[in-house]
């Protein structure tokens, strides 16, 4: 598994073969497509790549050995610890010493597939021996559970339906306290802006919607020509990131018309995830890569090759780490070089 600048060697998706080039006469990968649908190269401003907060590449630091296909994954604040999920249970690993991993906990959960984890932002991650405990199950009427999201106040939960539905959950007393209805299909990807007042899924039904969490209203549809598996809400401005089935990344202005369009995927763009700075963004696929792009525009700063598909990847709130959930059964720590 290595790290290395795209730059040097620019691959090329299948689909931006037709494309036009950069003015540089190398294949481009990123696009502005204007209100009216005309797609231009992007050239990419001279500090691209750096200034504050741009990482130059990733460091391999730890590997997981969970056992099973990990879905899902996730940090806690304190970077202490990672969660993984697979069939059947979440295994929580104690990442901040050195050495070989083994889980110092492991929450067992039937023999459902875990597909989302979220870390509750209060009580993870800050707890001594005795280990975690499953405190209560919110259970639904649909098939099944395809991603989750908790409010900035850690006092509600979202959950992503296979029937479509986004169902809202009181933690404090376990129970159903709305749902939105809207997708015709499953939803099967979901983040919530940083002041909690709108939230955002991505569905199979090729559409990306907001919902208003005060007024418990559907504010915006974007329609797509591929299926939706994931989506991040930069945390410092107005952009959303979209993970597509047909293995484009979109670049979402939540307000104007203008977005941009990114190929270096090869394959389904299956999680996706933004720094808390705001300033950049890494998405995964099924063509092993992880890939992190600068915000807003998708300059690409580096990119890793894994064994495997990458089907979850998260970033710790210091941006410091990047973890990521692999098809091979493991899952990877990564250190964030500046």
């Amino acid at each position: 598994q290595v790290s290395y600048d795209p730059h040097s060697h620019m691959r090329v998706s299948s689909l931006s073969a037709n494309l036009p080039s950069s003015s540089s006469g190398k294949p481009a990968y990123s696009f502005h497509v204007s209100a009216d649908g005309q797609m231009q190269p992007v050239p990419f401003p001279s500090d691209a790549l750096l200034g504050t907060g741009i990482p130059r590449h990733a460091r391999q630091l730890h590997t997981l050995t969970h056992g099973e296909v990990v879905c899902a994954v996730t940090i806690s604040n304190s970077t202490q610890h990672v969660y993984t999920g697979g069939k059947g249970c979440v295994k929580v690993w104690d990442v901040a010493q050195p050495g070989t991993k083994t889980p110092v906990a492991q929450l067992d959960c039937l023999t459902n597939t875990i597909r989302s984890c979220q870390a509750h932002p209060v009580l993870l991650g800050t707890w001594r021996p005795p280990p975690p405990r499953i405190k209560a199950e919110l259970t639904s009427s649909a098939p099944a559970c395809y991603a989750l999201a908790i409010s900035p106040d850690a006092k509600v939960c979202f959950s992503c339906c296979s029937d479509g539905n986004i169902v809202v959950w009181d933690l404090q007393n376990q129970a159903m306290v709305r749902q939105f209805q809207g997708h015709t299909d499953g939803a099967s990807c979901i983040d919530i802006s940083n002041d909690g007042a709108r939230l955002w899924t991505g569905g199979l039904d090729n559409t990306v919607r907001c919902w208003d969490l005060r007024e418990g209203r559907q504010l915006q549809q974007h329609d797509f020509s591929s299926q939706i598996f994931s989506l991040g809400h930069c945390p410092t401005g107005d952009w959303l990131a979209v993970g597509m089935e047909s293995s484009t990344v979109e670049i979402l202005h939540v307000s104007k018309p203008d977005k941009y369009q990114l190929h270096l995927h090869e394959s389904c763009v299956l999680s996706l995830k933004f720094a808390s700075c705001g300033r950049w963004f890494v998405s995964t696929g099924k063509d092993n890569l992880l890939n992190a792009w600068r915000t807003p525009y998708g300059a690409s700063i580096f990119q890793s090759k894994e064994s495997s598909s990458v089907l979850s990847c998260d970033i710790s709130t210091d941006d410091q780490f990047i973890v990521t959930g692999s098809g091979d059964k493991k899952a990877t720590v990564y250190e964030v070089i500046y």
